[in-house]
């Protein structure tokens, strides 16, 4: 009978006592159903060999190929998968180490989920004294994320099947070899699966890419190349460019096909605010920075406003705008969720873009980045980074703690790049602010526009978590940065009967965010998540003796 896993390790000079724990981590796992498939790359260095073919006679569930001549890592690589008979392969690189319960975990995750075709565990990294640091909790399963960095990586477990279905390790991107094929997989897999525990330790060696991000710089190119070859296939209309002070970050620049009309819609009361020490009306700011800054040809600008709003600021908006200006008169009590609907019935768009008065565009290609996204069947709505006059951040994505949104991050300094450089990387989040917010028209009508039954507070909330439960996504797009001049002294008036309907309606959905993770809170890791992939252990009776 063929082994639930076949873990597939290249092997080329590692120094004996690093392969030596390594094999240790794997003999060790307490779910017993694997086979350990070795090929040594043609080393040269003292030991590799014997110890090799001593563990293959300590236990016959490891096996060992020996190459001629050296390949590199996706030719031995490739040479192992082609050793594995399992039912899964995972990946396990020759100086890292296996926690002892990691295939029990892994097996576990995938009997509950029958149809997965690919997990991923969360890790960290072992330093030359020994001891784990820089523990790496994971998301969820984020499309968006893997984009833009190499998120998933170890452990990865994917089903051998389709491994060979897509061709296995593609020589073209050796060094990121891993992303590459995790890309294919993923763009073919029924379910993706996240064990959300620290259960593969990466150990940090000077030739390592653990020990610095310059140590395998022509890895990081690959990787880039590897998501731009992804792009391509899936007709995702973006050009891959690397982050220049970290290349294990990724940019996506929109290379669109088409523009569709996209209507912007304003609700505006013409509210007048300090903006950089000068009076300014909120309204004809925020337009005036849409006319003059955006890139993008194809938008009408919808301004929803109040009665109460002097008719210069309307003139003033129709000479700035132009053509493009719709002007829509709305009565009645402030009612947020009202006045969009009501913009949106009065547009043409294909694409709606929520705009509160108060934003100021700095990004040209802006709505380029939105539509590039929003533009997908799979994508419901897309959000930005959001910065307050003084560059402090306030708005990164929302996530939920204990059924309730935050935004997280919100009053960080801007260059503030958080935890695993979440603030950088564009990611899959279960909402983003109504400030700022692209969204289909079709899935807008579909979905009942935004409720009424919460006119002030939550509506972008409680359509974000309309669109995630239809089985789209909601996107988080870190270049797309605008100034919001919301006040940062002052939290928004929240009502306590807001706040329970909002947990009566979503109280089932928002109640675990599977873009956190259960080891973090506000975005940090929690104190003590760091140990949490520890086995509990008998304590030592040598230790309990009383000193003599």
């Amino acid at each position: 009978m063929s082994p639930r896993f076949s873990i597939i390790t290249p092997v080329y000079e590692t120094p004996p006592a690093v392969l030596r724990k390594m094999i240790r981590s794997v003999l060790h796992q307490s779910f017993q159903d694997w086979e350990l498939c070795l090929v040594d790359d043609c080393s040269q260095a003292a030991g590799v060999h014997e110890i090799l073919e001593a563990a293959t006679s300590e236990d016959p569930r490891i096996r060992v190929a020996h190459r001629s001549d050296n390949g590199g890592i996706v030719v031995a690589s490739n040479d192992a998968l082609a050793m594995a008979g399992g039912e899964f392969v995972a990946l396990l690189d020759h100086d890292d180490l296996l926690h002892p319960d990691a295939l029990a975990h892994v097996a576990n995750a995938l009997d509950l989920n029958p149809e997965a075709d690919y997990a991923y565990t969360d890790e960290d990294k072992v330093n030359p004294a020994g001891r784990h640091v820089h523990p790496f909790f994971k998301p969820d399963w984020s499309p968006e994320r893997l984009r833009t960095q190499m998120y998933t990586c170890h452990l990865s477990v994917l089903r051998r099947s389709l491994v060979e279905e897509v061709g296995g390790f593609d020589p073209e991107f050796e060094g990121s070899q891993d992303w590459d094929l995790i890309l294919r997989v993923t763009e073919r897999a029924r379910a993706i699966v996240h064990v959300p525990r620290v259960l593969y330790h990466w150990r940090i060696l000077e030739t390592s890419a653990a020990a610095a991000a310059d140590a395998k710089p022509w890895a990081f190119e690959a990787g880039a190349r590897a998501v731009q070859a992804h792009c391509d296939r899936t007709g995702f209309p973006a050009k891959v460019e690397m982050d220049p002070e970290d290349p294990g970050v990724l940019h996506l620049q929109p290379r669109l096909e088409r523009q569709p009309l996209v209507s912007i819609l304003i609700p505006t009361a013409g509210q007048a605010r300090e903006v950089r020490f000068k009076p300014a009306v909120l309204v004809v700011n925020c337009v005036r920075s849409i006319v003059e800054r955006s890139s993008y040809e194809n938008y009408e600008i919808v301004v929803i406003f109040d009665d109460a709003i002097q008719p210069v600021i309307l003139q003033e908006l129709r000479d700035i705008a132009g053509d493009r200006l719709r002007l829509v008169r709305f009565t009645g009590p402030f009612d947020f969720s009202a006045k969009i609907n009501l913009g949106a019935l009065r547009s043409e768009g294909e694409q709606l873009l929520l705009l509160n008065d108060d934003i100021e565009v700095t990004t040209p290609e802006w709505i380029e980045r939105m539509v590039m996204y929003s533009d997908s069947h799979r994508v419901g709505a897309v959000g930005g980074r959001l910065v307050w006059g003084d560059t402090r951040l306030q708005h990164v994505g929302v996530g939920f703690e204990e059924g309730l949104p935050n935004h997280t991050y919100r009053g960080y300094d801007g260059d503030f790049r958080g935890y695993a450089n979440a603030v950088l990387i564009a990611r899959d989040v279960l909402a983003v602010t109504g400030a700022c917010l692209m969204t289909p028209r079709d899935v807008f009508e579909e979905l009942g526009g935004l409720t009424t039954t919460l006119p002030v507070n939550f509506n972008d909330i409680d359509y974000c978590l309309k669109v995630h439960s239809s089985g789209r996504r909601i996107v988080y797009d870190p270049d797309l940065v605008l100034f919001h001049f919301e006040s940062s002294t002052r939290d928004p008036v929240v009502e306590a009967w807001e706040v329970e309907r909002m947990v009566d309606r979503w109280q089932q959905v928002a109640a675990v965010d599977p873009f956190g993770n259960p080891n973090m809170k506000h975005g940090l890791p929690r104190l003590s998540s760091h140990v949490s992939w520890a086995r509990r252990r008998r304590p030592s009776l040598r230790r309990l003796r009383p000193a003599l």
